[in-house]
C-alpha cells in the first residue's frame, strides 16, 4: 500500500507540475512584449506617408521576436506591409499569418489596424519611380493564402516579404531583396532587413516607444 501511495503521489505531482508549466508557457506566449505605440493623426508620421511606401513594424506578440531574429544586421522589425492611399484613406496591404489556419491570407486593412499591435515602426521608400505601381499591383494579390511553408518558389502562397518580392519581380526587377539561409528548413527566406537595411530603400520615418526591448 505504501508503494502504491508513493506512486500515486508522484503521478499526481507530475500532473500538477505539467499543468503549471503549460499555464506558465501559455501566459508567456500571449503576454505582450512592450507597449503598443500611440500615434495621433496629427503626428508627423501621417504627413510623410506616400502611396507605395513600405511600413515595417515590431509587434508586441511573442512570435514577433522570433521573426525579427531571422535578420542578421537589423533586428528591429518582424513584419511589413505596403501603404495604399486612395481617396484620402490610408490602408496597408500585407500577408500576415496569425492563426496557422487557411484563413490567413493577403489582406488590405486600415492603417490603424496594422498599427494596433506595433511597438516600433519604420517607413521605407524605394529609390525609384516604379514605387507608384506598388500598391496597385499589391491589390492583385489580396486573398492569396499565407505561406506557412515559407517557400519562395511557390507563389500560390505568400508571406509578408515574399509579397513584396513577387511584386518587385514584375515592376522593378532591378531591386533585389537579400535572403538568409535557414539550416533547419534548408530554405532561403527574405528577412525584414532586406528592406530596412538595403541600398534600394530609404528610411523616411522611425519611431520606437520601447527602446532597449
Amino acid at each position: 500500500m505504501k508503494i502504491t501511495h508513493n506512486r500515486n503521489f508522484y503521478v499526481f505531482s507530475g500532473i500538477i507540475i505539467f499543468m503549471v508549466l503549460a499555464v506558465s508557457m501559455s501566459v508567456y506566449i500571449i503576454m505582450p512584449r512592450g507597449r503598443p505605440l500611440k500615434i495621433e493623426k496629427t503626428d508627423e508620421f501621417f504627413g510623410i506617408l506616400e502611396d507605395g511606401d513600405i511600413i515595417c513594424r515590431l509587434a508586441v506578440r511573442f512570435w514577433s521576436e522570433l521573426f525579427s531574429n531571422l535578420s542578421v544586421t537589423d533586428k528591429r522589425f518582424s513584419h511589413m506591409g505596403i501603404i495604399r492611399i486612395h481617396n484620402g484613406i490610408v490602408t496597408v496591404i500585407h500577408a500576415e499569418g496569425s492563426t496557422g489556419r487557411e484563413t490567413d491570407y493577403v489582406s488590405e486593412v486600415p492603417l490603424a489596424e496594422f498599427l494596433q499591435v506595433a511597438r516600433r515602426i519604420g517607413v521605407y521608400r524605394i529609390n525609384g519611380a516604379g514605387r507608384n505601381q506598388l500598391a496597385q499591383t499589391a491589390l492583385e494579390y489580396t486573398g492569396i493564402p499565407f505561406d506557412w511553408q515559407f517557400d519562395m518558389d511557390d507563389e500560390s502562397k505568400l508571406y509578408c516579404t515574399e509579397l513584396l518580392y513577387v511584386i518587385l519581380k514584375r515592376i522593378m526587377p532591378d531591386v533585389k531583396l537579400n535572403t538568409v539561409y535557414l539550416e533547419k528548413t534548408g530554405k532561403e527566406i527574405i528577412p525584414l532587413e532586406a528592406v530596412s537595411n538595403s541600398e534600394f530603400f530609404s528610411e523616411v520615418y522611425f519611431i520606437d516607444n520601447n527602446p532597449g526591448l
